[in-house]
């Protein structure tokens, strides 16, 4: 029976204990598995570079990749109170980020279990709807933080993304109920949290945006005048919290250039990364017909229009709110399997070997915390080794000491407490930062003069030099140079010394 007040399922059926909470229990147990190793990929040096900024100075942290003093958006409240703990207890930056994808992931599962039964109360929606979330995405693999598939999710469970989106969930279901009554200090709280979600993550702010405002649209009954006006206020708040915070300037990012091209691949490959939440897309349509005003349809709608217009306009960067369109997709899909009628059954036919399907695409996740040798071989062939880190540098590179490194190490080497010349990263923070990357790629440059090199470590305060053979640079030998350590991969630390 549905309370047509509230927008709640009710019924007894439970959905057989093997059938969907096993194989939920089963993904959980391999995410937690995936925070003890934390692998090596993507962003994750960034993060634990901003970590050891603000542990080393809580107000004046500086950038977090190179020797510079400019705001950051990684400094967000998550990150700060990540630094503190890391201060206060001594832990280093890996272990805290341990801690943050613990709390993510807690976060995720109970905003879930939040969120879905505010739409129904029966048991077993809960864990279906967190193996669609997981697995309901496409045949092809997709990896990008703020996205929830299983395999991206295991890389990113550190992130900030996964704490945003996390914490998003209970700021839907905390403003789905408020809508009944909720008084000033309520409001102001919501301000608040959702100023917290936008300043940790942007892109996922923009989601949780999207989703709070499908939650008020999709409202019944309509909101009390009271109440919306309590609602502006709570706005003006969080925008107030954004404008005021110290470590960067939120709305200075809204005049950023150079993150389309980065975002072009989001519109490519559609069918392959997400055809199979087309499912959830048919469950929606069915949503609609019974409602005109659901709040999932409405949220779909916000974020497949902005997302459509991202790509025909080139802001390609728009794309990031895809998770907009995915996950009221994705828990409408759980939410029809247990909707009455005839087709049901079937639906939950279609679903089950979707969810199969989009674990199999996702099997290589198993890799990050099993060897490859100890997998069979269709899902070793799946096997992604992540990266082997730069911590063989940590005995000789000091805090604060800059090294001269190509991206890819950049990307990786301030995670220990040394600069790089050129952050690893885009940072449209730092007014200096194409003067850099061209140093660095004329230091490496085979036609480069030697006087020319010498002058761009000396430039910068160059104390270090981490180059692959063949990378170019200094010549080995170089007065101006003495091995001081080798790493994987036949990499060579040399230490400046002229």
């Amino acid at each position: 029976m549905r309370a047509a007040s509230k927008g709640v399922i009710r019924a007894p059926r439970v959905l057989a204990p093997y059938a969907v909470v096993l194989p939920l229990l089963g993904l959980l147990l391999l995410l937690l598995l995936v925070i003890v190793r934390l692998p090596w990929a993507g962003d994750l040096g960034i993060h634990a570079a901003t970590i050891e900024r603000l542990r080393g100075d809580l107000l004046n942290p500086g950038n977090p990749l190179v020797d510079a003093d400019t705001p950051s958006p990684y400094y967000s409240p998550w990150m700060l109170l990540l630094a503190c703990l890391a201060k206060v207890t001594g832990l280093g930056a890996f272990v805290v980020l341990r801690v943050a994808a613990l709390v993510g992931l807690g976060l995720l599962v109970t905003g879930v279990r939040h969120f879905v039964r505010t739409f129904s109360t029966r048991r077993g929606v809960t864990p279906l709807a967190l193996l669609c979330l997981l697995l309901l995405w496409g045949p092809g693999l997709f990896n990008w933080s703020g996205f929830l598939g299983l395999n991206s999710l295991a890389l990113t469970i550190s992130y900030p993304s996964t704490f945003a989106l996390g914490l998003s969930f209970h700021f839907w279901v905390l403003v789905r109920k408020s809508l009944g009554g909720g008084g000033w200090l309520v409001f102001l709280g919501l301000g608040a949290l959702w100023s917290v979600i936008l300043l940790s993550h942007q892109f996922t702010g923009v989601v949780a945006s999207f989703g709070a405002l499908a939650m008020v649209l999709g409202a019944r009954p309509w909101p009390a005048r009271v109440v919306l006006l309590r609602l502006a206020g709570g706005l003006a708040f969080g925008l107030g919290v954004l404008a005021a915070w110290p470590y960067y300037s939120f709305f200075g990012l809204l005049g950023v250039g150079g993150l389309e091209e980065i975002h072009r691949s989001l519109y490519r490959g559609l069918l392959p990364h997400f055809a199979l939440a087309l499912l959830g897309v048919a469950a929606l349509a069915a949503r609609l017909r019974r409602d005109r005003r659901d709040p999932l349809a409405l949220f779909f709608a916000l974020g497949a229009a902005m997302f459509v217009v991202g790509g025909v306009s080139g802001h390609y960067s728009w794309g990031r709110v895809l998770p907009a369109a995915l996950i009221p997709a994705q828990v409408a899909a759980a939410l029809e399997t247990f909707e009455p009628g005839a087709a049901r059954r079937a639906f939950s036919g279609l679903l089950g070997v979707a969810l199969l399907l989009g674990a199999w695409t996702q099997a290589g996740t198993l890799g990050y915390v099993v060897p490859r040798s100890a997998l069979p071989a269709p899902l070793a062939a799946k096997y992604r080794a992540p990266w082997t880190g730069y911590d063989w540098l940590a005995p000789r590179v000091r805090h604060g000491d800059v090294v001269m490194a190509k991206t890819f190490p950049s990307r990786q080497i301030p995670a220990y407490g040394p600069y790089t010349v050129a952050p690893g990263y885009p940072d449209f923070f730092l007014p200096d930062q194409k003067a850099r990357v061209e140093a660095v790629r004329a230091y490496f440059a085979p036609a480069t003069p030697r006087t020319e090199r010498l002058g761009i470590l000396h430039r910068y305060g160059v104390r270090w030099v981490v180059a692959y053979p063949g990378d170019g640079g200094l010549r080995l030998g170089d007065p101006a140079l003495r091995v001081a350590g080798e790493g994987p991969r036949g990499q060579v630390l040399y230490e400046v010394v002229g």
